[in-house]
């Protein structure tokens, strides 16, 4: 039997979209260690992991879950995704059939690539997270969770808002919160652990983006093992990893 349709009363269509992509990095100093990073990033962010996080974001831009759907990988890699809406409400659950309210289509996805092939050692970690959102529902109120939640040594954000939506006398509106700058929405005590910043506004065209990659830290924030922290290899290792790090933010190919 088809699932009954929720009746949508209202209009919007603005929609607001942060795209959050990170970079975690590790030292590896033979195949073993890599096998040992691939387990551990499988057990840090699986499937189940990420969807608590995705979880834990709906909570705190107050919206609701809709439906969950996750997938782990063979070999590696894990993606969740979680409908939403700004319907919120206590009490026992409303049949569909009785519902009739301003439904905001919204959704967040979250995809993970691990990476142990390189031959140097140097492995790394991207998450790819977009929260999709309509209504009032703000997705730059997540950012400082995100940060908190993920080991970020380089991160791009994006952050567009398209579409309109109409005032109560008609008038179309293509943007309903102003701002100057992704960095007004995070931590001054996060961003001072970031020492390459580039910041691009362009609020006319309602697009925003920011790059961060992490200061200068000591091996020990990199080696899977801290007795490692005298091996010969360490301080070229190390070169590699920041030289990698470099690559990333700018894209150097």
């Amino acid at each position: 039997m088809d699932k009954e349709k929720i009746k949508i009363s209202g209009f919007n269509n603005l929609t607001k979209v942060l795209s959050f992509n990170l970079y975690d990095f590790c030292i590896t100093l033979d195949d073993d260690q890599k096998s040992h990073y691939v387990s551990y990033i499988h057990d840090k962010y699986n499937a189940t992991k990420i969807t608590e996080i995705s979880t834990e974001i709906v909570r705190m831009i107050d919206a609701n879950i809709l439906a969950v759907s996750s997938q782990d990988y063979d070999p590696v890699g894990a993606s969740s995704m979680v409908l939403m809406s700004d319907i919120k409400g206590g009490g026992a659950p409303i049949p569909s059939a009785q519902v009739s309210m301003h439904l905001d289509k919204s959704h967040i996805t979250v995809h993970t690539y691990p990476d142990a092939a390189d031959p140097d050692g140097i492995c790394s970690f991207r998450v790819d997270i977009d929260i999709s959102t309509c209504g009032e529902i703000i997705p730059l109120d997540a950012m400082n969770y995100l940060f908190e939640a993920f080991e970020c040594d380089v991160v791009y954000i994006d952050y567009v808002v398209r579409g309109y939506t109409r005032l109560a006398d008609g008038k179309k509106i293509y943007n309903d919160h102003h701002f100057n700058s992704i960095l007004d929405f995070i931590k001054p005590a996060i961003k001072r652990n970031y020492t390459y910043l580039s910041d691009i506004n362009m609020p006319q065209d309602n697009t925003w983006q920011t790059k961060m990659m992490i200061k200068d830290l000591g091996p020990e924030s990199y080696l899977l093992n801290p007795e490692d922290i005298s091996h010969p290899d360490v301080p070229e290792k190390m070169r590699l990893l920041r030289e990698e790090m470099k690559e990333v933010y700018h894209m150097i190919h």
